[in-house]
């Protein structure tokens, strides 16, 4: 039977050959050691298979699970490795983002100051090679469903679960783009809570032809949020729309 390990780490992998070895070892140093990793491949294209089936052979903590039946895009992959995932807390982890050495100490102790099941922390826009710039994003104290809906201040490589508290059905993500977003709304909209701990812990890659760098499409998918996943009416709609471009385009500055 394989050991079970207090944290759970989902990382979805799709043609990240480039990067994916040095995102598994910067893991490996996280001062907090306790950790479980889940790699879960989308039927890369280049030799991330290959680079992670030699990763997982080399420590028991980490296992490779591999999407079946084709591309099935970063929420599904997070889907399977959230349902495998035996730690009691969960975190995210996106292939190309870098965590500070003591993320996940810093913040497993953050939650339970909190008593919470649901946190986040700070995190640094970083260029090509995950360098970070020196725009680092604040977060608030804590957030609930209606100050998230105008604001995009939770990044998905920065949250950490309690699954004792909070329902692994919560989160499954949506096959939606801006999966995360919904996710964390339908989370806060059950009634829960965020805590955000002010620490910048993650750096933010951002590849210049990155799909969040196309503003006009996100600007689509954000609408599309509010007005089909969240149902809410059009006026509504576009006053939490209103803020939270606003606090996007300064976040950005």
């Amino acid at each position: 039977m394989e050991a079970m390990r207090t944290v759970s780490i989902v990382v979805p992998v799709y043609n990240a050959a480039a990067y994916i070895e040095k995102t598994v070892e910067m893991v490996k140093k996280q001062s907090f050691a306790d950790w479980e990793l889940i790699l879960v491949d989308d039927h890369s294209a280049d030799t991330s298979r290959s680079i992670l089936e030699r990763l997982a052979a080399q420590d028991d903590r980490i296992s490779l699970m591999v999407q079946k039946d084709g591309i099935k895009g970063a929420a599904n992959a997070r889907n399977l490795g959230t349902q495998h995932a035996v730690g009691r807390y969960l975190a995210f982890l996106d292939a190309d983002d870098v965590w500070k050495e003591d993320k996940l100490e810093r913040e497993l102790a953050f939650m339970k100051e909190k008593d919470a099941a649901f946190v986040f922390t700070s995190y640094e826009f970083g260029d090509e090679d995950a360098t970070g710039t020196g725009k680092i994003v604040h977060v608030p104290e804590h957030l609930n469903y209606r100050q998230a809906l105008s604001r995009t201040v939770i990044f998905t490589s920065t949250v950490l679960f309690d699954t004792e508290k909070l329902s692994k059905e919560l989160l499954y993500m949506p096959d939606v783009k801006s999966e995360d977003t919904a996710t964390w709304w339908q989370i806060l909209r059950s009634g829960y809570t965020a805590y955000g701990l002010d620490e910048n812990l993650v750096i933010y890659r951002r590849p210049k032809k990155s799909l969040s760098s196309n503003k006009a499409a996100a600007l689509q998918r954000i609408w599309n949020l509010y007005r089909k996943q969240e149902k809410l009416p059009v006026i509504m709609s576009a006053w939490y729309f209103c803020f939270w471009a606003l606090r996007a385009t300064l976040r950005r500055l």
